[in-house]
């Protein structure tokens, strides 16, 4: 079982910025093989994909995301990030980590992002 940590999250103004992490508890071979992604969750609303990566660098965006976030990975240190910048209001919500191999997805806990003045 793979467990995956957040970090990064928290508190920022309307038009800032917040970089969000993500790496296995322990170092995992299969998470430099697997597809990732990031997804977000607001209140009484389902999770929605925000940014994906393959497990050779390629990124796709949801229209949420597009322009203003950047997913990346590095492999080699086993972590996966989302640079967000013009954060807006909308932008709220609980942001998780994912990763996929094969037929097995992993979630990480979670991370609360709240852009508010």
């Amino acid at each position: 079982q793979v467990q995956l940590v957040e970090s990064g999250g928290g508190l920022v103004q309307p038009g800032g910025s917040l970089r969000l992490s993500c790496a296995p508890h322990e170092s995992e071979y299969i998470f430099s093989v697997g597809a990732m992604a990031w997804y977000r969750q607001e209140p009484e609303k389902q999770r929605a994909l925000v940014a994906h990566i393959t497990a050779v660098g390629n990124t796709n965006y949801a229209d949420c995301g597009k322009g203003r976030f950047t997913i990346s990975r590095d492999n080699a240190k086993n972590t996966m990030s989302l640079e967000m910048s013009r954060l807006q209001a909308e932008d709220t919500a609980f942001y998780y980590c994912n990763l996929v191999v094969g037929y097995q997805a992993y979630w990480g806990q979670g991370t609360q992002v709240t852009v508010s003045s």
